[in-house]
């Protein structure tokens, strides 16, 4: 039995918000000191010449990255690449600080394996964000930066807010991910509605175009989906998201469905992540990898725990697969674990 297992039966019996936070303080604090630094590396990264990975113009250690929610300020940036990610992201950054939504809002379904959370986007702000990463950011690991309205924003003026975050993240971020999926901010899912989705997508690429001619660079832009579409709806969105010339499609976002669940939490209200999704995010990377005639790269996330979940994800049509829940169950070693395991 590895250290983190004998000792989660003792963090899952405490608050789970507040273990994480602790979580991210020790991460924050490893990640400040190069000894500490070096150690971690040492015992979690894992490096192989057969892993790299080529996407939207990028090039990525390993086809393993953190999903966005685990570390919403870039606080552990330091420390949490030093696990052996190909890339983190970070968010869901707002433009302006929020709390979220009341407490208790992050649930452990240990039974299911699973996560519910209705968190709605806390975050300290874009301006805080942007100064850590300003500050300075790992070496030798991708960086994207993960981006919602702020919830009191209407949804008739939500791609104001994304496109000021494109503003401040321009500079400094590898690749952007909006998103429009989360079912913790009220009215968000409609913006993947076409009529919506398009306003938004020609709004975002007419401000990249801008920041190219003045530039040269061109950042790329994915789009993070639910997995609760219906066949038509998911059509419709991928429809527009080719049309609006973005980069690739993040598959998927936390569902709100509860079909089989045992938890005495399986009634709590939010997005549920975890083993139960697994299936379901797969199923919808094969239906974009489908619709696009595998032409548009493709983030998988949704149930990765181990090798076997990341080969899954791939050979529906993936490129790149993220995980969050599994970091919460299994601990550090996991990165290496699935890496090892796809070599």
């Amino acid at each position: 039995m590895s250290g983190y297992e004998s000792l989660r039966p003792l963090l899952f019996r405490l608050d789970a918000e507040r273990v994480h936070a602790w979580t991210l303080r020790l991460l924050a604090l490893a990640g400040s000191l190069r000894p500490v630094r070096g150690a971690l590396q040492r015992a979690y990264a894992f490096q192989d010449p057969a892993l790299p990975v080529e996407a939207f113009g990028l090039r990525f250690a390993n086809p393993l990255g953190l999903a966005a929610g685990y570390d919403k300020n870039g606080l552990a940036v330091h420390g949490l690449a030093c696990l052996g990610f190909g890339h983190l992201e970070l968010g869901t950054v707002t433009p302006a600080a929020q709390p979220g939504n009341p407490r208790p809002r992050l649930f452990r379904l240990p039974e299911d394996q699973a996560l519910i959370n209705r968190l709605g986007f806390p975050n300290a702000g874009a301006a805080a964000l942007q100064a850590r990463l300003r500050h300075g950011r790992p070496p030798g690991v991708v960086l994207g930066v993960n981006i919602g309205k702020g919830a009191d924003t209407p949804l008739e003026r939500a791609a104001e807010d994304y496109v000021a975050l494109l503003e401040m993240f321009y500079d400094l971020a590898d690749y952007l991910a909006v998103n429009i999926s989360s079912p913790n901010t009220a009215g968000l899912r409609r913006l993947q509605a076409r009529r919506h989705l398009e306003g938004l997508l020609v709004a975002l690429g007419e401000a990249r175009a801008a920041r190219v001619r003045l530039t040269g660079r061109r950042l790329p832009i994915l789009v993070k989906l639910a997995p609760d579409l219906s066949e038509a709806e998911l059509e419709e969105a991928v429809g527009a998201i080719v049309d609006g010339k973005m980069d690739g499609i993040m598959a998927t976002n936390t569902t709100l469905e509860r079909d089989g669940l045992r938890s005495s939490y399986r009634r709590e209200t939010g997005g549920l992540s975890g083993r139960p999704l697994q299936a379901r995010s797969t199923e919808v990377i094969r239906r974009i990898h489908g619709l696009t005639r595998g032409n548009l790269p493709i983030v998988g996330v949704g149930g990765v725990f181990e090798a076997r979940d990341v080969r899954e994800k791939l050979d529906a049509g993936a490129t790149l697969v993220q995980l969050y829940t599994g970091l919460v169950y299994r601990g550090p070693r996991i990165v290496r674990e699935i890496l090892q395991g796809l070599n």
